[in-house]
């Protein structure tokens, strides 16, 4: 199964990296964004939020919605984004996880963070905002870049609501509950 049954108790169903969690929520929404050269934004005056500056996608397989839980393809993903980037691992300062709440993802993310960021993937705040509102499919990746726009915007990092009992194989730093004052100048978003 792969959503939660918790139907009765919607704000609290959703509970990436929590032992207890038993699947994704359903959400809605999206965000749209004005994507276009640096120069361009400059010249009319525009508030520039972020700037994306290597991205990367990655696919197996192995099975039409399964994971290897060792992590290998999502930390291939981040290599190279971080590789188009010219970013060193250690200059993430935030990443968005995926944190869909099912074992299977969360627990391959976590992996994935641990091959690639390595040491660091032990120091990075990391959090998974579909804790609060859902996993809206095909649109979430919309809302996630938008949460880390406005991380960067504000030097916050949105928590993970809901983490109450860690799972012990997501031994990361999930920011449980509170958002985080964070100095930011790099994120990384894997959703």
């Amino acid at each position: 199964k792969a959503t939660s049954p918790d139907n009765d108790d919607a704000e609290h169903a959703s509970r990436p990296f929590d032992r207890t969690r038993k699947g994704f929520v359903l959400g809605e929404g999206a965000a749209v964004f004005v994507v276009e050269e640096l120069e361009s934004a400059r010249r009319r005056g525009a508030h520039v939020y972020c700037a994306i500056s290597g991205f990367a996608t990655r696919a197996n397989a192995y099975h039409m919605t399964g994971l290897k839980p060792d992590g290998r393809e999502m930390a291939e993903a981040i290599d190279v984004a971080l590789r188009r980037a010219g970013r060193q691992a250690e200059r993430i300062g935030y990443v968005n996880a995926h944190g869909s709440g099912t074992k299977q993802n969360d627990r391959h993310e976590t992996a994935a963070f641990k091959r690639s960021l390595g040491a660091h993937a032990y120091r990075v705040p990391v959090s998974s905002i579909k804790s609060m509102v859902g996993h809206s499919l095909g649109a979430i990746g919309s809302l996630e870049v938008a949460a880390c726009a406005l991380a960067l915007e504000h030097q916050v990092v949105p928590p993970t609501a809901n983490l109450h009992h860690v799972d012990p194989e997501c031994d990361l730093d999930y920011v449980p509950h509170i958002a985080r004052d964070v100095e930011l100048d790099t994120v990384l978003t894997v959703g």
